[in-house]
């Protein structure tokens, strides 16, 4: 099954991956990346209302999945950073949530 099409599992139950499995998923997302116990990537717009609609949309995909990122806000631009602090490190979640993101972006 796909990352986006998965669901993240309930707080607390998510365990930290290994290196190897970070790699991995990060493997097949574009433009991600790991960043200390997080990862991490920028996404471009044309301008502030466009990227306040993706922030707005990636709110509600945060709350329908109960996992929450940290995000940086711009004019053009929004950087996601997803690590799970429960878990201590980066988890599943974190995949599942940057690939609905992607998702997201490419529609």
């Amino acid at each position: 099954m796909n990352l986006a099409q998965m669901k993240c599992a309930p707080g607390g139950q998510a365990k930290a991956l290994t290196t190897e499995d970070i790699q991995s998923h990060l493997n097949t997302l574009s433009g991600w990346q790991k960043v200390d116990h997080e990862i991490r990537k920028t996404y471009s717009f044309k301008n502030y209302h466009e990227t306040m609609a993706f922030v707005n949309a990636s709110a509600w995909i945060s709350h329908r999945e109960d996992h929450h990122p940290d995000m940086s806000v711009h004019y053009n631009k929004c950087v996601v950073a997803y690590s799970t602090h429960d878990a201590g490190g980066i988890t599943l979640n974190d995949f599942i949530c940057a690939a609905k993101l992607d998702a997201l972006f490419a529609l």
